[in-house]
């Protein structure tokens, strides 16, 4: 159901210039805080901070961590580091109250921090920041319930009554040993069905899915895919547990990675956004466009060399975008599949001549179908005798096996040396293709003429 619309909005802003913030209240009452971040996305500043003033303090948190980033950053500017630490730090979870606190610079964290009442909450905070953000370490919570091995049945369930007093959702009860090293999770099942003289550790599952502190969060996604799980522990280099990460931490960012390598893959320089200023939007669109018209220049060169060519054989300028259309478009289709193996796990950068062989008989079978139909339409068009007729299909045969081996090549080679692989699905697949194909095309005819 859509909630932000022009009608609402214009009475929200009615309701705000007369001070009416008992109505305020009332209207915003029933929605989730979502919705309410989606409604504060719409106004302005002065509106917005209004809005936040209607609000109590467990909502207003959760109201800030949903905000688009630019906006939130925006109010926060805005706002007395008191203000922040005890409207919105102070009412968050470990792993959301770092999300907000990196994005400051270090003298307004240093504020920030200095204002929590929770001086153990400060700490654990401290302690995340230290994290690099696209790691497992920067992305945990602190917050779960955690057991001992040695409780028996009835003062694992007292403690864990007291611990999840605080936690607004309870996906896994850790177990961990004396030296805080983790060992297992405690079905919940187990509360009811074993005797209470048993111990944690004769009915706990000891398959935890664990992941280091300094995992990248790709891993940590792709862990959680692979085994379906809503949380996963967070262990230091000697397997104490020191936080985890849940389902709803990862999500937002396994959607901008994929948006990062859709937009690369586009030709997108850097992470943009439709709101986005004219200037940012023109930084990250304009380095591949100026790489594609040196592309363009090459190709130029590349015809004006076989100029001869081009005046013996007019004809061969009817099928200059098919030879390159078809390199760019078949070197896209290769270089996106290795991609979304790599990112998947699903391939190994390791198997680079097993996916090649792959790859080519693939590439062998399109090219042949594809050389067979334009020899078809050349032979008719020009007749058995033209010089055309038998240039253009060996080119294309030609350009779609080198597009797909190099499409498939370039991204694995970019996985081993620690490149983002997802550069090799955009432009410069495409265009070096085209610079490719061209030359195949003019040098074919040249050896036929």
């Amino acid at each position: 159901m859509e909630v932000v619309n022009l009608e609402y909005l214009n009475h929200l802003r009615d309701l705000i210039l007369a001070d009416e913030n008992d109505q305020i209240k009332e209207m915003l009452a029933n929605l989730h805080p979502a919705d309410i971040a989606e409604v504060i996305d719409e106004l302005n500043l002065e509106d917005a901070i209004k809005i936040y003033r209607s609000l109590d303090n467990e909502l207003a948190a959760d109201v800030l961590i949903e905000m688009d980033e630019d906006d939130r950053n925006k109010l926060l500017n805005s706002l007395s580091s008191e203000t922040i630490a005890r409207r919105f730090v102070d009412h968050m979870d470990t792993d959301d109250a770092v999300e907000i606190i990196r994005e400051m610079d270090e003298e307004k964290q240093d504020e920030v921090l200095s204002q929590l009442e929770d001086f153990e909450q400060a700490g654990d905070i401290v302690e995340l920041l230290k994290y690099h953000e696209d790691t497992a370490g920067g992305h945990m919570q602190t917050e779960m319930v955690v057991v001992n091995e040695n409780w028996s049945m009835p003062e694992c369930v007292k403690e864990m009554r007291v611990q999840a007093e605080n936690l607004e959702h309870l996906y896994y009860v850790y177990v961990v040993d004396n030296e805080e090293r983790l060992q297992g999770i405690f079905p919940l099942k187990s509360m009811i069905t074993s005797p209470s003289v048993s111990k944690v550790k004769h009915v706990m599952t000891r398959d935890a899915k664990a992941v280091d502190t300094d995992t990248p969060i790709e891993d940590v996604i792709t862990a959680i895919e692979k085994y379906d799980l809503v949380a996963v522990p967070v262990v230091d280099a000697i397997g104490r547990l020191v936080g985890q990460i849940t389902v709803d931490d990862v999500m937002d960012e396994a959607r901008e990675i994929s948006e990062k390598d859709y937009q690369m893959a586009s030709g997108l320089s850097q992470d943009v956004e439709g709101d986005d200023s004219v200037l940012r939007q023109t930084q990250a669109r304009l380095p591949w466009l100026l790489i594609g018209m040196l592309g363009g220049i090459s190709n130029s060169w590349i015809l004006d060399g076989y100029n001869n060519v081009l005046l013996a054989h007019p004809e061969m300028a009817l099928f200059i975008p098919l030879i390159g259309g078809t390199g760019g478009n078949v070197g896209t289709q290769s270089s996106a599949i290795i991609v979304q193996g790599l990112a998947n796990k699903s391939l190994d950068a390791s198997d680079v001549w097993k996916q090649l062989a792959k790859e080519a008989v693939v590439a062998l079978i399109n090219a042949t179908i594809i050389s067979l139909l334009i020899y078809i339409y050349t032979f008719f068009r020009f007749g058995p005798m033209e010089t055309m007729t038998y240039s253009v299909p060996i080119s294309l045969f030609s350009v779609v096996m080198f597009a797909s081996i190099f499409g498939t090549l370039v991204p694995m080679l970019l996985e081993k040396i620690k490149v983002d692989p997802a550069i090799a699905t955009g432009p410069f697949i495409a265009i070096t293709n085209d610079i490719i194909g061209m030359m195949l095309y003019m040098g074919v005819t040249t050896l036929l003429s």
